[in-house]
């Protein structure tokens, strides 16, 4: 298990520079693996140095990629494929680890395509309204999966919604419910924008 101060979702990219020892060994015990390792967010405490308090839900990754530096350093690119549930943590001994559960995908719709048209035009009418903020934020004319669930996940990694909110959404089973849910969060967060455009 890798817990992080952010939420990885299915489909999406996970950059990592693992420096700490113990992680290096668990990329080196990946990679004689089958290089999957889990991503949990760490609701409270630090990434660095243990002593943190991790979520029952994340997700599982792919290594795609990995390069070892000569001082022990990787730089790894992984894949979020499935999520997971905790089962059982077990010591952190040499590293975090848990026993897990894959958790399934519930059904694409029409719903969920009606409520994730909804939920895009909200995000980059966010993301339009923090450019015009001068602050931080992906592209506005961001290119998504023509996979409809994978598109979906990119949307919320690309909003700026926090990772709390991220995280509940993680834990939506049902994609109508999920989207529908994400639609309400981004009325909210652009109504929020608005507000401070307006207020100059």
């Amino acid at each position: 298990m890798f817990p992080l101060g952010s939420v990885l979702f299915p489909h999406l990219i996970l950059p990592l520079h693992v420096f700490e020892d113990r992680y290096r060994q668990l990329m080196r015990d990946c990679l004689d693996g089958d290089r999957r390792f889990g991503v949990v967010l760490i609701d409270r405490g630090h990434e660095v140095g243990g002593g943190d308090r991790r979520t029952e839900l994340g997700t599982i990754a792919h290594i795609a990629e990995a390069e070892q530096a000569d001082d022990g350093r990787w730089a790894v690119l992984a894949v979020g494929t499935t999520r997971c549930r905790i089962v059982e943590w077990l010591p952190d001994d040499p590293y975090p680890r848990a026993v897990v559960e894959e958790v399934a995908e519930g059904g694409w719709s029409i719903e969920a395509d009606d409520l994730s048209e909804t939920a895009e035009r909200a995000v980059r009418r966010s993301l339009a309204m923090l450019a015009e903020l001068d602050e931080p934020a992906a592209p506005i004319n961001v290119a998504l999966s023509d996979d409809r669930s994978a598109a979906s996940w990119q949307l919320v990694a690309i909003s700026p919604l926090g990772p709390l909110d991220r995280q509940r959404l993680l834990g939506i089973d049902d994609p109508a419910e999920r989207m529908g849910r994400f639609a309400e969060l981004m009325d909210e967060e652009c109504q929020v924008l608005a507000n401070r455009l307006s207020a100059g």
